[in-house]
């Protein structure tokens, strides 16, 4: 199990990695998660070869037309050459990212011949990489701040109220965010003074924190394009080949007293000690598993008594549409009963509150989840 933690070093965090299996059942865990780190980085490889290819094809189409219909593709054609070069540049990004990953984990270490032989990464794969390249956008970028706003600021505004600033110094408040992503809530939490650690399972989002919470200096220093492999819904082509600076704040400016770390790892396996955290803060994360109820238990278990869980987020259910997986799909007013019968008290419960997702403002389709934000107490 990989666990990312606050460094003394110059880095904001760097990662290191801790199990508590038995030497067998390590030694196999270790071969399965050292097959997906070579997958998860093969994708990031793959990246330019799969989104080009598919430019290969457009192309290619258009050839084959007839003439007439190729002159009046012209323009399109010269935007498929922009959009070449956007992809390009992504790659230099993507290359930036993978740069140190091989020694991100302090007692794991990749050998470059292991990536070799992977073949082509799936569909899925893909769609993963472009993803969190679309995260950036979300969360470390200007043009990000309004979803930022939506879903972060009131889970932020919550934590305050709870904790004031008073008596207790905030560092020695200790916060969880499960499924922190690219970390920006946390890190925000963190900048306030409170002992904040993000936790994450996805090493394809864990890369690109590593890179954005350790390897950037300075504000706007990079550029991404993330709509250029978004191919449905442009309204203009400037607006799929436009560029995205981050990141919009400098990560590795926190206050001194401002403890903050990442770990990396499954949520249910890191975190095992009981009553531990004075609030454990969830954002689109609970219908992340596969069976919600022991994710509310982990997290009751977790708090301190009179601790508070935050939580702002839809239901999706990333398993539902799974059939290799099994899992559980619990209405709102089911995992309020399960919540309660756990034993948390209801302290506050917004409902519809309108919240997005890695949209694209110049989009022609815009969606958002009508979200439930609630505060739970654990009973002290």
């Amino acid at each position: 199990m990989n666990r990312l933690k606050q460094s003394d070093g110059d880095d904001c965090m760097q990662i290191a990695a801790t199990n508590g299996h038995n030497e067998e059942d390590h030694i196999e865990q270790e071969i399965e998660e050292k097959e997906h780190f070579q997958r998860v980085i093969n994708a990031f490889k793959y990246y330019k070869v799969h989104f080009l290819g598919k430019i290969d094809k457009n192309e290619a189409f258009v050839a084959a037309m007839k003439e007439r219909q190729r002159e009046l593709l012209a323009d399109y054609s010269e935007h498929l050459l922009q959009l070449r070069v956007c992809i390009e540049h992504n790659h230099e990004i993507i290359k930036l990212v993978l740069q140190d990953v091989d020694s991100m984990f302090e007692n794991s270490r990749h050998d470059e011949r292991e990536h070799r032989g992977l073949g082509r990464p799936t569909l899925s794969e893909m769609d993963k990489v472009s993803s969190v390249l679309r995260q950036v956008v979300r969360d470390w970028s200007a043009e990000g701040e309004a979803e930022r706003r939506q879903c972060y600021q009131p889970i932020i505004d919550e934590i305050c109220h709870r904790f004031p600033a008073g008596d207790t110094p905030r560092s020695s408040i200790q916060v969880l965010v499960p499924g922190a992503g690219l970390g920006r809530l946390a890190f925000e939490i963190a900048k306030l003074g409170y002992a904040c650690q993000g936790n994450e399972f996805a090493l394809f989002m864990l890369f690109a924190s590593n890179f954005v919470l350790n390897r950037c200096r300075g504000t706007h220093v990079y550029r991404l394009h993330p709509w250029a492999t978004t191919n449905t819904n442009n309204l203009r082509p400037a607006d799929q080949t436009a560029a995205v600076s981050f990141p919009d704040v400098d990560p590795s400016q926190l206050p001194a007293d401002a403890p903050f770390s990442m770990a990396a790892g499954d949520f249910l396996e890191v975190y095992t000690e009981p009553d531990q955290w004075h609030c454990v803060a969830t954002c689109f994360f609970i219908d992340c598993a596969n069976n919600v109820v022991q994710f509310i238990e982990t997290i009751y278990s977790v708090l301190r008594p009179g601790g508070f869980w935050i939580n702002m987020g839809p239901l999706l259910y990333h398993y539902a549409d799974m059939p290799s997986e099994e899992s559980i799909e619990p209405t709102y007013e089911h995992l309020k009963s399960i919540i309660v019968a756990i034993g948390f008290v209801f302290e506050k419960e917004e409902q519809a509150v309108p919240t997005a997702y890695c949209q694209n403002r110049s989009s022609m389709l815009h969606w958002s989840y009508n979200s439930s934000f609630f505060v739970c107490r654990k009973p002290s």
